[in-house]
């Protein structure tokens, strides 16, 4: 039977920077002995840790998280925080590209009542969000093909937290997303943005009079991301969080 030392030093001996806290969430989360195991075992073998658990804690909210699904960044709860600022009780909210739906369900979460619908183009995260939100309003296609028609013109939050990882740099990040998330949550093309330009391009088609886009990109992206917002008609702005190093660009119409 595995001890909380024994599975610290474990951890640890794997290269798990905060294996004190891993532990103390792996032996709260499993089941038995036998899952146990296999959790630490999951964990060693470089498994996310939100992967290993089946859940992840974003923006106070506890979020399913299958595997071969992006596991939500903390920093991105900013971009959260930014539409929960703009986002009214009867709002229509869209989260485009939603991985696990976090971000559609931190923001349903904390504004009860907004008319949420989210869709993605990967199986997997279509799956998987809807086990996070309403599945009725989960749609699985390639950005705006996936969603209703009757949305065109009506959407007053469309939160797009598209990969915006540079082609190249790919191969330098930790092994736990390169390995174990899917490539194509990571990958934005050769400078990292060639998804947000697809986004943009259709944005105001799709937002209602005073709607809002908001997305993520890294702070020497964010200028360029402003721009390609700026070029599809939308009155931008760049927000940052130096605490938690999230860049959030809004884009409005």
């Amino acid at each position: 039977m595995l001890t909380s030392d024994s599975i610290v030093t474990t951890l640890r001996a794997a290269g798990c920077v905060f294996a004190e806290e891993e532990a103390e969430l792996i032996l709260a989360t499993a089941a038995d002995a036998s899952d146990l195991d296999r959790m630490v075992e999951e964990r060693v073998s470089g498994l996310p840790l939100e992967q290993v658990l089946g859940w992840a804690s974003f923006h106070g909210v506890r979020v399913l998280i299958d595997p071969d699904v992006f596991v939500p960044r903390r920093r991105t709860e900013h971009l959260v925080d930014e539409a929960i600022a703009r986002c009214r009780a009867d709002a229509v909210v869209v989260d485009l590209c939603c991985g696990s739906g976090a971000l559609g369900l931190a923001v349903l979460t904390a504004v009860p009542g907004v008319e949420l619908y989210a869709a993605d183009l990967h199986p997997a995260a279509v799956r998987n969000a809807r086990r996070n939100l309403p599945a009725a309003q989960v749609f699985e296609g390639d950005l705006y093909n996936a969603l209703p028609t009757d949305l065109r013109g009506r959407v007053d939050i469309l939160l797009a937290n598209v990969p915006y990882v540079p082609t190249g740099d790919v191969q330098f990040l930790p092994g736990e997303a390169r390995l174990h998330e899917p490539r194509l949550t990571l990958d934005g093309g050769p400078d990292g943005l060639a998804l947000l330009r697809r986004v943009a391009a259709e944005a105001a088609d799709w937002l209602a009079p005073g709607g809002y886009l908001f997305t993520e990109a890294s702070a020497e992206q964010a200028p360029l991301a402003a721009e390609i917002l700026s070029a599809a008609d939308l009155t931008t702005t760049i927000s940052t969080d130096e605490d938690d190093f999230g860049t959030t660009v809004i884009g409005a119409v």
